[in-house]
C-alpha cells in the first residue's frame, strides 16, 4: 500500500482509512480507490463536489461508450455506493446509483487431458509447481500468490490457506502427487517464507506473473483455449462434481460463502445432463 500513500489527497486518504476500518482486502481496496479516482478523473474536478447526475452520465459512459465488462461496473458502482455512503456520509445517493444485474455465463472448463497435457508442458520446475498447485487444490491466483512454505502441512495432507477472500482462512488438500513435486521445487530452490517468491524473493509472486506464466503454459501445450488461473479453479471443481463429490464439500474446498456461487458448476457437468432423460425419449413415436 506504500505506493498509494505517496500521491494520497486528504479525501482519498479517509477513504482508504474507512476501508482499512472495516477490514476490506489489499486487493478491494486498490480497486474501490482506482474506480472512483477514474469517477473524479473523467469529470476533471473533486467526487465529493459530484452528484447523481454524473453519477448517471458517467455509468452511461462505461456501458455504452467505454463497453467495459459487466464485473467491471458492478465493482465501480460498489466503489461509489462505499464512497458515497462511508467516507462521504451521503446515504441518500444510494438510490441514484444504479446496480445492475449480473449476466449469468458458465465458466469455460478444461478436460482431464487438456489439464494433463497443461501440467507437463512446463520446462521450469517452479512454473509447473505453480500450475499443479492452482490445480490441485482449486486455489484462487491471490491464494495461491501468498501461499508460504510453513503452510504445507504433510503429516495431514492439506494446504493451510490464510487469509483467502472474505478474510476467511480454510485448508484445502493436499494431492499426494502434488507433494513429491513440491518437495522436488523446494529442494531445486530453497524458497522463503513465500513458497512462490517473486522479485524481489522477499515479496511473494505477483498475480501478473502467474497470469503469463498460465498463459504461455497454454499456447506451448496448443490449447484453443486462452488459459489463466480461474480456469484451472474451474476446472478442479467441475471434475470434482464429474467424480461424485457432494456440492457442500466442494464449496468448503472453494471457500464460497454461498452453494449457490458453488451450484453454477452443475451446469457444466456433463453427467448432470446424460443423467436426465428428454422429454422426447419417453413419447411413443414409431420410426419412419
Amino acid at each position: 500500500m506504500r505506493t498509494i500513500h505517496s500521491r494520497m489527497t486528504p479525501l482519498r486518504q479517509r477513504m482508504l482509512e474507512d476501508l482499512q476500518l472495516r477490514n476490506y482486502s489489499e486487493h478491494t481496496i486498490r480497486a474501490y480507490l482506482r474506480g472512483v479516482a477514474d469517477f473524479a478523473k473523467h469529470f476533471g474536478t473533486s467526487p465529493q463536489h459530484l452528484g447523481p447526475e454524473q453519477v448517471r452520465t458517467y455509468q452511461l459512459f462505461l456501458v455504452q461508450e467505454k463497453k467495459v465488462a459487466w464485473s467491471s461496473i458492478v465493482q465501480t458502482v460498489c466503489a461509489l455506493r462505499f464512497f458515497y455512503r462511508v467516507t462521504l456520509g451521503r446515504p441518500a445517493m444510494l438510490e441514484y446509483i444504479a446496480s445492475p444485474r449480473r449476466p449469468f455465463t458458465l465458466p469455460t472448463i478444461l478436460s482431464q487431458a487438456e489439464v494433463a497435457s497443461l501440467l507437463t508442458v512446463p520446462r521450469n520446475l517452479k512454473h509447473r509447481a505453480i500450475l499443479t498447485t492452482l490445480y490441485a487444490a482449486g486455489l484462487r491466483v491471490s491464494e495461491l500468490c501468498r501461499l508460504q512454505v510453513a503452510d504445507i502441512d504433510s503429516a495431514r495432507m492439506v494446504l493451510r490457506v490464510q487469509q483467502g477472500k472474505g478474510q476467511h482462512d480454510r485448508y484445502v488438500m493436499l494431492s499426494p502427487k502434488l507433494l513429491p513435486l513440491l518437495r522436488q521445487y523446494w529442494q531445486q530452490e530453497k524458497p522463503r517464507p513465500w513458497l512462490f517468491p517473486g522479485i524481489p524473493p522477499t515479496r511473494p509472486i505477483t498475480a501478473r506473473m502467474v497470469h503469463r506464466i498460465c498463459r504461455n503454459a497454454g499456447q506451448a501445450a496448443h490449447l484453443p483455449k486462452v488459459i489463466h488461473p480461474h480456469l484451472l479453479r474451474h476446472s478442479f471443481a467441475t471434475h470434482l462434481l464429474e467424480a461424485g463429490v457432494d456440492l457442500r464439500r466442494i464449496q468448503l474446498l472453494l471457500g464460497h460463502r454461498s452453494l449457490r456461487t458453488t451450484s453454477r458448476y452443475l451446469h457444466v457437468t456433463p453427467q448432470v445432463l446424460h443423467a436426465t432423460p428428454s422429454p422426447l425419449d419417453t413419447l411413443p413415436l414409431e420410426q419412419p
